[in-house]
This record gives C-alpha cells, sequence and structure tokens, in this order.
C-alpha cells in the first residue's frame, strides 16, 4: 500500500516526491497548463476563492497587507491624465477632464501615502518592505507616480510665461533624478548581494527598479519646450543620459525573461497581466526620444563648433529610432495579449494594473509618432487605443475596489507581501 501524505500547502505526494517538489511547484500545475517545464515555478499567493469566512480582521490587521504595489494605481491614474492632455484630436473640455483626472490622482497619491506611513507607524516594517524579495520590487511604482505628477504639472500648467513653476519643475527634475538614480544602483546593489532568484522565475516585474530613473527622459519631453534655453539643454542630455540607462538596464533583463519564456513556457495565468510591463521601456523611450528632440532650443548645436541648428537632424535621428522602438514595444503588446486571452488570471492582484501604465506608454509613443510623422491614419489608431486604455483603466479601478470589499487582497497570503522564494 502506498502512503500518502498531505503537505501544508494542500499537495498530496508520495513519500518519493520531495518537500520543495510539492509545495513550490502546486501552483504552476494547476493554473499553467502551457508550461513546457512541468516544476516551473509559480506563486504561493492563495487562492482569492478560498475565502475564510470563519475569520474577521480590522482595518489595523489589514493594513499590514498594503503594500508598495498600490502605487500601480497612481501611476497609472497619472499616466491617463498625461494621456488626455495628449490627444491628437482636442474637443472643448478635454483638457478639464484631465486636470480633473491629473487632481484625483493627487487624492489617490496623497490617500495611499497616508495609509502606507500608518502602516510602517503600526509595524515598524518599512525596511522589511523594501528588502522583501517580492514587494521590495514594487518599490519604484512611488517614484513612478511621482515622474506622472511632475510631468502632469508642465502638461497642465507651465507655459514660456510661467517662470516661476518653469523654474519648480526644474528643480523637482533635478531632485528626481538624483533621488532615481541612488534608488536604481542601491535596490539593484541589495537585489545581487542579498537574493538569489533562478533564471527560469524571471518575471518582468525584476525590470521595475529601472523604470523610474528613465521616466526622466519622459519628464524632460515634457517640460523641456517651456524651459529657457539655458534650462532646456542640461535638462534634455540628463533626459538622454538617463532615458538610456533605464532602457539598457531593461534590455539586459529582456534577455533574462525571453530566455525563460524559451525554457520553462509562458507564466501562469495569475502572473500573465504582468506580462505588459515589457510594453514600458521601449514605448517610453521611444516618447522621450523624440519629444526631447523636438524640446531643443533655437540654435542648438550638439559639438558646439559646427555653427549649425542640429535640431533638424536630431529629430529624424529620434524619429528613426523611436520607430523601431515602438514596433518592439508593439511586439511585447502582442505577446502578452495572446498569453492573458488564452489563459485570463482567475483572481485580481494588483499587478492587472500593468495592463493599464505601459500601455499608457506605447498609446502616447502611437500618438507622438503620428503627430511627428502627421499621419492621420496612425491619429486615429492612437484614439482607439486612448479609448481601450481608458476602458481598461475603469475596469481595473472597479475590480481593485471591487477586491478590497470582498477580501480579495489586503488580506493575509494575498498580497505582494507573501515571499516568492522557497526556502
Amino acid at each position: 500500500m502506498t502512503v500518502t501524505t498531505v503537505h501544508e500547502h494542500g499537495t498530496a505526494s508520495s513519500p518519493s516526491m520531495s518537500y520543495v517538489e510539492s509545495t513550490g511547484h502546486a501552483c504552476e500545475k494547476s493554473v499553467n497548463p502551457e508550461t513546457k517545464d512541468p516544476e516551473n515555478h509559480g506563486s504561493p499567493i492563495i487562492a482569492n476563492n478560498e475565502h475564510q469566512e470563519f475569520v474577521r480582521l480590522g482595518i489595523r490587521q489589514r493594513l499590514r497587507h498594503f503594500t508598495w504595489a498600490w502605487y500601480t494605481l497612481t501611476m497609472s491614474c497619472g499616466g491617463l491624465a498625461l494621456l488626455l492632455r495628449n490627444q491628437p484630436y482636442q474637443f472643448k473640455g478635454l483638457k478639464e477632464i484631465g486636470l480633473v483626472v491629473y487632481i484625483l490622482n493627487l487624492v489617490f497619491f496623497s490617500i495611499i501615502g497616508s495609509l502606507m506611513i500608518t502602516r510602517f507607524i503600526l509595524y515598524n516594517n518599512l525596511m522589511d518592505s523594501l528588502r522583501h524579495d517580492r514587494e521590495g520590487f514594487f518599490f519604484p511604482t512611488f517614484w513612478l507616480s511621482i515622474a506622472t505628477m511632475i510631468s502632469g504639472l508642465s502638461e497642465y500648467f507651465a507655459s514660456e510665461s510661467t517662470y516661476r513653476l518653469n523654474y519648480t519643475i526644474e528643480v523637482l527634475f533635478w531632485v528626481y533624478c538624483i533621488c532615481t538614480l541612488l534608488a536604481v544602483v542601491i535596490q539593484y546593489s541589495f537585489v545581487f548581494s542579498y537574493h538569489t532568484f533562478p533564471l527560469q522565475t524571471m518575471m518582468p516585474s525584476w525590470i521595475l527598479p529601472a523604470f523610474p530613473i528613465m521616466l526622466s527622459g519622459t519628464i524632460a519631453s515634457a517640460a523641456g519646450a517651456n524651459q529657457p534655453a539655458v534650462s532646456a539643454t542640461p535638462m534634455i542630455v540628463a533626459g538622454v543620459t538617463f532615458q538610456g540607462l533605464g532602457f539598457c538596464i531593461s534590455f539586459m533583463m529582456y534577455a533574462h525573461y525571453i530566455g525563460r519564456l524559451m525554457e520553462t513556457g509562458i507564466p501562469s495565468s495569475e502572473h500573465r497581466p504582468g506580462m505588459f510591463i515589457c510594453v514600458g521601456p521601449p514605448a517610453f523611450t521611444c516618447l522621450a526620444l523624440i519629444g526631447m528632440a523636438n524640446g531643443l532650443p533655437e540654435g542648438f548645436s550638439l559639438l558646439n563648433d559646427s555653427g549649425l541648428d542640429d535640431r533638424h537632424i536630431m529629430r529624424v535621428v529620434a524619429t528613426c529610432t523611436g520607430i523601431f522602438l515602438w514596433a518592439l514595444s508593439m511586439w511585447f503588446f502582442c505577446i502578452a495579449v495572446g498569453s492573458v486571452i488564452r489563459a485570463p488570471p482567475h483572481d485580481f492582484h494588483l499587478n492587472w494594473w500593468a495592463m493599464v501604465f505601459p500601455n499608457t506608454g506605447l498609446t502616447l509613443a502611437t500618438i507622438t509618432l503620428a503627430k511627428t510623422l502627421d499621419s492621420a491614419a496612425l491619429k486615429w489608431v492612437g484614439m482607439a487605443m486612448s479609448l481601450c486604455v481608458i476602458s481598461m483603466f475603469i475596469f481595473v479601478f472597479v475590480s481593485t475596489m471591487r477586491a478590497v470589499i470582498k477580501k480579495n487582497i489586503v488580506w493575509p497570503g494575498r498580497d505582494e507581501d507573501v515571499s516568492e522564494l522557497f526556502e
């Protein structure tokens, strides 16, 4: 007679099956039928349909599981405000609608920030959250939210005549660059030193620490045109530098990501919305390069000794580079869409917001290319993509509120504070 043992994760196994096999891979086997490797790593998150109705937790206990991933809401809302402001075909009242979304994002940011501070005061676990092998990767979403707010401040309020505001934006830009440069260096140094991640478990969230420094270019592209030449040129040079740094880090991570897909297949259905993260780096780089080239001051000379205005050359280079980056972003988008359609996630998690913010970048890049190439067809494509992004934002926002009410998130075992490392 064969003796069967049931482990704490609910997986039945025979004595010949190792403990790690039965616990570490149980979730992936059950939700990812397309995986190539039967021992592919999954998520230890408790299924949301396994409600523990007999457990009653108050707000204080639930706040322990209020994670950095909540800033994915504000970075998406801020991105939506930028998208509304940059529509190729404007109508009366559209700017006001975008301004309402921008202000609403400030409200959301304040609420989330207050709840995060409350969590850290109650449980004294700020450093634990930053060092966590899963939640720590979502800390950059805080900086991404700030990037969208600085860009929105320039888009909605700044002009060439608002000198004090332009100076404020310039100061905010340089402070942002310094903080995010320190963040990307410190966070990756910590991950390289104190965590060990098998490459077959690679997820696009590993790219997130590179995102904030990369959006320095996006801020420079939004603010550069309104700045005086003495301020615009250094901002744009720094924007190109840091945009390149962030994109290069992302590109190196892509190699591991593609290798993981080739070796172990598409991630489990619960992780597939996160695949849209890969859409962001090339899309935002396309957007930033073209925007910064358009924002170069009159008389700009690259080497300062040619006596020529190099703006036209830079715009041609930026547009050509942007086109092939847009194509790369669109390829990642199609892969992610196909994967999610084949196996939609069963339960809500905050990684659903990855279906909004990176796609906002792709849509903005499409609109930017359409304006640069003066393509009416591409402008209408950008409008259609904008409607899809707006619809997705509403859908994910409603799903988020519903998940909180139904205790599907901000609940023990169901958030990003669950470790993915198996001891």
